[in-house]
Order: C-alpha cells, then structure tokens, then sequence
C-alpha cells in the first residue's frame, strides 16, 4: 500500500499514517473477517508545533538538471550558463560536453505527472548504467510553501572522460609450458556526445614451449599479439524505431565490436578477426536479453605444417602404425620414427591410396583416415557468420540471497543467409560441394544450449548447488562438421572436475587426442558448500556428463551417440574441495576422483580409483556455478 501511494503522486506519504484494524474471530474456524484501514493525515512540525496535514497528489511540475563536477553539484553561483530543451532546464558550466537529447532521454521523470518513486529508481537505474557520471542524486521539493507542485532537482557529477588499466597474467598449457601476458585497455568515455563509451585494450604474450619444433633456442619461443576494439552505445541503433518493442525502461545497449590477434610459434600460427554487432536489454530486473545480429569470425591456419608438433597424440598414434606398414624409406628418419611434416603427410597418402599392407577393412586403415579426416578439419580456415539470441533470467534478489534459481538459453544460426547469397549468385563449389569464399567453405550450422542453476540455502552458511546443461550443435548444408572453436569440450575446474579440461570423451572413446572435442554435451553437478573455519570452507560434490558426435561426419560409434543407450557412458567423478574468501573473490582447489569412466570396458567402469596419485587437482577463482 505504501508503494501504491508514493507511485502515484503522495511522494511524502509516511508508513506511520497506516493503521490495520482486524475483528477477532473467536469461532475457532478459519473465516473471512473484515479488515479497517484507516489512512491518518500528514504529521508536520512547523515552529515547534505538529500539525496534521492532508496528504495531497502532488505533480513535477519543473525539472532541473545540473551538470558539473562533485564538488561544485550544489552551488548554483558555479553554473554559467543554462538551455531549456524539452520539458527541462539544464544547467552546466562553460561547453556543455553531452547533447542535451543524450541527458534527457535517460530521465523517466515527466513534466506534469505525479511524483513515482518507480520513475525515480528506474531513472537512477539507468543513468548508473550509462558509466559515465558516479551515482546521481535526485532531490524533490515543493515549488511554494504547502504547494502540490514539485520541482525535481537532477544532479549528475561526470567521471574522467579517459581511464587506463594494466593486467599481468602467468599461464601454463598442455602446448605451453610457461607464459606470461601483459595487456592494457584505454577507454574513452562520451566519445560522441551521446554518452556512448570507447574501449580498446591490447594484449601481448610471450611463452615457452620446449614441444614446438623451431630452429631457435630461445627461452620465449611462443608469441601472440591481440587488439580489441568495443564501442558501447547506451541505446538501441538500429536502421528502424524498436520503441515500442523495447522500450528505455528495459535498458537497452547496443555494442559493436572488432578483434583481432595473431600468433606465432603458437600451435598452428592463427590469424583471428572477429566482429559483432549485439543488442541488450532487460525486460525486468530479473531478466537479460542479448541479440547478436552478426556474429563474424575468421581464422587463418598459417603454419598448417606444424601440425603433428602440435597435436603429439595423433603422431604418435600414426608414428606407430608406421613401424609396423611403413615401406617407403624416404618417410622416416634415422630413428625410424615419421618425419614431420612430409613424412607423417606421405604414409598417410599412401595408407588411404592402397600402396600399403592395409586396407579399408583394417582397424589401423581407419584409424589413419580418422588422422586424416581430424587433421583437415583442425588446419581449415573457418568463416563463421550469424546471428544468436541469448535470455538469461536469475531469481537472486541480492548477493546476501543463497536460495534462488537462473535460467539461461542460446541459440545461434550460422551461416545460412551467406550460403543462400553465394547459391542465387552461382558460386562454385569445391570437390566436397561446398560454396567457397576465397578457398574458405563458410560454416554452417545451428547451435542451442540450456543452463539451469540451482541453489538451495540449507542453513546459515551452507549451501545445496546444482546445474544442468544441454548442448548441441548440428552441422548442415554447407558444413559437415562443426568448427573447432564452437564446439564442445568436456572436464577442467568448472565442469567435471576428476578429468582435466579436454580429457574427457567424446563418448566412450579413451581420450585420444590432446584436445577432445564434439557437438553434444550434457553435463550435471551437485555440490554442498559448507563452512570450515573462518573464512576457510569445503565443499563435497558429485559431477556427471560427457561429449559425444551427434549428426556429423564422424562415423565410429565410440564416440556417436546413437540413443539413450549411450547415457551410459556418462562420466561421474567425486570429490571435494577447500575454498577461501577473500570477500571480493573466492580462491578454489577441488580434488577430483574419476568414479564411473566410460573409457574403459563396461565391466570396470565403477568403482573408480580413489588414491592420491589418480586424484586430479583443480585450481579455479569462485565458484564453478
């Protein structure tokens, strides 16, 4: 009820003016019984004397907004000069930095309606959101003694237009064997008078990898280089009106980005360019929606001969059947293992030509084509253009609220449109019958992901934590696999924690490769959260899912999933963790333990090895959900 009042024009309404009067039922039966609320007048103090006064509508019926620094915000001697635009009064010092339309397009308070305090909040909201002025301050007054009109007085205090920051990471990889990253962002705040905010950051890395064939002998033989450039616009930008889609109560933003990196010595030497153009908004406070109308990504493999250095299972893997079928001296070296790149390259041409022992029946015949087949896809360059749709929703009310829920949806359609384009003007296609782009077959697929989060506060400080996700992305048309880089992976500090990130699937296959990939995954967690000491707590939980490939070119049905008798070759690993809070994050090391491992045969899958030595270890900031 007092919520009802002061949003609709009582904006001094006083909770101590209600008062509930109930009738006692004293049937001992459950019963409607009346309730009197009686609203008592205003309780005003004026020279040491308390009057009653009735509470009135009252209207804005002027709005000022001041523009300055912090410590100047309350001294009207400190303004020179003023415009009116629109239904306010803007008053600033010297060259007014923003347009008047950018300042005034985020203030839900309206000349002429009653005081709300949802369109005082929601005008805080917003102007917070904007990052450009430190939190606002909105003051209401009457225009005249004991008048119902209000002026309403919007003080905005801008922060520095330029701003720099400075980060230093240290990384280890299963290719590099130390590194070490230095980046630097500088941002530009109202860059076009619009209150629109310009990032750019930089990021240089320098590693060291002793599995990297190179000629030199340098402690920093690993090099990456990348640049990325973000201008937000606090507004939608689009070529029609969406106002009465979206309206500026949902906060809309609109983002376009540009990235880029380049690498060196660093796997297969890649060549990334990336943009986006992406819309926001929150339907309520509880809901976010992002629209990704282009999402363009381009990788360029350069150094495409350095694959077996990069990818040690696949060579040692083709390395041995070359011991065994190899009858071309040329192919290896005085050790007798394959050379890298034209030897390794050679054998595999002539196991799948024939000109070898094995055929098309032989295990070892297709274990080399899937070497052949993974190689091609891993060394292609990707063109990947489309459009996604994300809606996030998280019931939290605040951080101090342990018992909530959040939902979060994705789907993505890549590569459609294009390949219409380049069908209707009559591009040719290649030997696999795909439409190219310069010698680059541009991915097509569509992809849709489900994350759900649960937690249930179970005492003071503990906590019951669960997540379910499903993912799957299904190649078509132009594409009979998915790019690497949106496809799915398994294990690591955040998923199923008795694997290591990558280790685990697809399927029932025993992690082959260095970088175990595939389009579906399903994944589960459980964990209890509970305090040690202090700031010291532990954690028990349950992980479970696996990746397998659904709908594409791979063909071996370890790693398929054929129907729900493959969810039987869902992983599960146990363990427990220690974490400590540092208030503003949590550092986490959790203990993994594989229980159920669809690698091996069925008969030993449970059960599990729980000594130290098979235990893996998981190092992560906060926690994984």
């Amino acid at each position: 009820m007092i919520n009802y009042f002061r949003n609709n024009g009582v904006y001094n309404f006083q909770q101590n003016s209600l008062k509930f009067t109930a009738a006692i039922d004293s049937t001992g039966f459950d019963s409607k019984i009346p309730v009197i609320v009686e609203i008592a007048n205003l309780q005003k103090r004026e020279n040491d004397t308390l009057r009653s006064v009735p509470y009135l509508i009252h209207k804005i019926k002027k709005i000022n907004l001041y523009v300055n620094s912090s410590g100047e915000l309350g001294q009207l001697s400190s303004y020179t000069d003023s415009l009116d635009y629109e239904d306010y009064t803007i008053f600033f010092k010297g060259k007014l930095k923003y347009r008047p339309k950018a300042l005034t397009e985020v203030i839900f308070i309206k000349k002429g309606s009653p005081y709300s305090d949802l369109e005082r909040s929601l005008t805080y909201r917003y102007i917070s959101n904007l990052r450009n002025f430190k939190y606002p301050s909105i003051s209401y007054s009457p225009l005249k003694h004991d008048s119902s009109d209000l002026l309403a007085n919007i003080y905005l205090n801008p922060k520095k237009r330029f701003s720099m920051g400075f980060d230093l990471d240290l990384s280890h990889s299963n290719i590099q064997d130390f590194g070490i990253s230095l980046g630097t962002s500088f941002a530009i705040r109202n860059i076009f008078r619009g209150a629109e905010t310009l990032e750019i950051s930089a990021k240089n890395t320098l590693g060291s990898s002793s599995d990297i064939a190179s000629i030199s002998s340098e402690l920093f033989n690993l090099y990456e280089l990348g640049a990325d450039i973000k201008l937000r616009i606090p507004r939608i930008l689009f070529p029609i009106n969406l106002e009465n889609i979206i309206p500026k109560r949902m906060n809309p933003t609109t983002d376009i980005t540009l990235g880029a990196s380049l690498q060196q010595n660093i796997g297969l030497d890649k060549q990334y360019f990336g943009s986006s153009y992406q819309v926001k908004w929150a339907p309520n406070k509880m809901a976010k929606v992002s629209f990704k109308i282009i999402d363009l990504e381009f990788i360029n493999n350069q150094n495409t001969s350095n694959y077996f250095n990069v990818y040690r299972n696949s060579f040692d893997k083709l390395n041995s059947i070359a011991g065994q079928y190899n009858n071309n001296s040329s192919n290896v070296n005085t050790d007798l293992n394959l050379k890298i790149p034209e030897g390794a390259t050679t054998f595999i041409d002539e196991v799948l030509s024939d000109k070898t022992a094995l055929t098309p029946e032989d295990l070892q015949y297709q274990d080399v084509n899937r070497i052949r087949e993974r190689q091609n896809r891993l060394t292609a360059n990707n063109l990947i253009i489309g459009s996604s749709l994300g809606i996030n929703y998280n019931s939290q009310e605040s951080i101090l609220d342990e018992s909530f829920f959040q939902l979060q949806g994705k789907l993505s359609m890549v590569g459609s449109l294009l390949n219409q384009v380049l069908k209707f003007s009559g591009a040719d296609k290649n030997e696999l019958g795909q439409y190219e782009i310069d010698g680059v077959a541009p991915s097509q697929h569509i992809k849709t992901e489900l994350n759900f989060i649960k937690h249930w506060q179970t005492s003071v400080n503990s906590v019951l934590a669960f997540r379910a996700f499903g993912g799957i992305a299904i190649p078509f048309g132009n594409a009979q696999s998915i790019p690497f880089s949106r496809s799915y992976f398994s294990g690591g500090s955040n998923d199923n924690r008795a694997w290591r990130a990558y280790r685990l699937g697809p399927g029932s296959s025993n992690n082959l490769n260095e970088f175990n990939e595939a389009n579906f995954k399903l994944s589960f967690n459980l964990e209890y959260r509970f305090p040690i000491v202090r700031k010291i707590k532990g954690a028990l939980f349950i992980d479970a899912g696996n990746i397998w490939n659904v709908l594409d070119d791979v063909d071996d049905p370890a790693f398929r999933f054929d129907g729900l008798k493959d969810l039987n070759e869902i992983a599960v690993g146990t363990g427990f963790g220690l974490r400590y809070d540092f208030n503003f994050f949590v550092f986490r090391l959790d203990t993994g333990f594989k229980t159920h491992n669809p690698a091996l045969s069925k008969s030993l899958r449970w059960g599990g090895d729980y000594s130290i030595k098979s235990a893996v270890f998981n190092i992560g900031i906060n926690y994984p959900f």
